[in-house]
């Protein structure tokens, strides 16, 4: 029995190896943050051996950027976003991606962040995937649940830990909190560093453009984010933070929108910030619009390795961050930026007004920054570790093949 489970995965792999690997892309977001990485992942591999597919849900331009990429997409119409559990939707999203991932025969699934994480390796392990593969984009379990919530959640990660053949973390205290925690094996898990979008270092010129857009003058200092609307990205800490700045000359520039776009919207008004805190939406010309920041700010109370926070500083902008998850590998306080507490906009607010008010100070960080993040952001470098997992998840995964043949 053992001699004939051996020469049907031979049989398997020779071919496998004929032929392109079908790796499935699987993420409830795709339309930025962790949907812009998934979508950068799938065309940075070698298309001459992997053909790869994304399944998402939604619209946006991403689908656009996708197909001009070459890279396949499907869209789902079960699988929701947020971060809740709803049974009933949940098992409708099952039962679609499980037919997905059986119907187009792929060799690895990878799948990203918590929601589609879960049902996205369920499916894989339903349909009988040779390998699955999951990128931790952070955690779904945070300090500010309720100590059950948090409980339940972390026990859910270390479950669906033994159905996941390898980790991908954004970031090395990502990948260190999922050993720690126990969620993923020392030996089969990694930290990447995914690029970004072209950007260019800001200039006079882009700066007048950018703010002639945003329709800001040219002598008011902008504090800036690139972020969704999101309990994630706290964008109410945010207002909060710009409101005890107490300076008429400080605008605010919001690029994303989101579930708490209302709210944001109500709080600033009860600011008196109407016209100094713009919400602007999502964008397709963010590159073009970093070069109006002064400031670039982050109020997350959880990230994994935000490309936003990346992209401004190969753009030359001073950054101020919460000091969640992967951020203080980037933002190495009063080094490359100012860090700030977690759901404390008294702490955003002291580090802002200090780059504000040291603006020469601030100009050393972020050059800093740029020597800092030098040339780890490229493409190349994702895709020769990506095709390294998904053939380490292959060999990893023959033996449970094997045997359930």
């Amino acid at each position: 029995m053992a001699m004939a489970a051996t020469s049907t995965l031979h049989d398997s792999a020779r071919s496998t190896s004929a032929r392109r690997l079908r790796v499935a892309h699987i993420n409830a977001n795709f339309a930025g943050g962790s949907g812009g990485i998934m979508l950068r992942e799938a065309a940075a591999v070698d298309s001459d051996r992997y053909a790869a597919t994304i399944l998402a849900p939604g619209d946006g331009p991403l689908f656009d950027r996708a197909r001009d990429e070459g890279v396949d997409v499907i869209r789902l119409r079960r699988m929701g976003g947020g971060r809740h559990v709803y049974p009933g939707a949940d098992v409708r999203a099952l039962r679609e991606l499980s037919w997905h991932l059986a119907e187009h025969d792929f060799d690895v699934v990878h799948t990203h962040a918590g929601r589609a994480g879960a049902i996205g390796r369920l499916a894989a392990h339903r349909a009988g995937i040779p390998a699955i593969v999951h990128t931790l984009h952070g955690f779904p379990f945070n300090e500010f649940q309720n100590p059950a919530t948090r409980a339940a959640l972390r026990a859910i990660e270390r479950r669906l830990g033994r159905i996941t053949d390898y980790f991908l973390a954004d970031g090395s205290f990502v990948a260190s909190e999922a050993i720690r925690l126990k969620i993923a094996p020392p030996d089969r898990i990694r930290a990447v560093i995914s690029p970004v979008d072209a950007v260019r270092p800001t200039s006079a010129s882009a700066r007048r453009e950018a703010r002639r857009i945003l329709g800001i003058s040219d002598d008011a200092k902008v504090v800036g984010t690139v972020a969704r609307l999101a309990a994630q990205k706290s964008p109410l800490d945010m207002v909060n933070a710009i409101a005890g700045l107490r300076r008429p000359d400080v605008y605010m520039v919001w690029l994303g929108d989101g579930e708490l776009r209302a709210a944001t919207e109500r709080l600033i008004a009860k600011n008196g910030l109407k016209g100094r805190f713009l919400l602007a939406g999502d964008r397709d010309d963010v590159g073009s619009l970093l070069p109006a920041f002064d400031i670039f700010a982050l109020s997350s109370l959880w990230e994994g390795l935000p490309c936003s926070l990346v992209e401004a500083m190969i753009c030359g902008i001073p950054a101020v961050a919460t000091a969640v998850n992967s951020v203080p590998e980037l933002v190495l306080s009063a080094r490359t930026g100012l860090l700030a507490r977690p759901a404390d906009p008294a702490s955003l607010t002291r580090a802002i007004a200090y780059m504000l008010d040291r603006p020469d100070e601030a100009a050393c960080m972020a050059e800093a920054a740029r020597a800092h993040i030098g040339q780890q952001f490229r493409p190349d470098r994702l895709g020769a570790d990506l095709m390294h997992v998904y053939d380490t998840a292959l060999r990893l995964a023959a033996p449970r093949v094997a045997r359930s043949r």
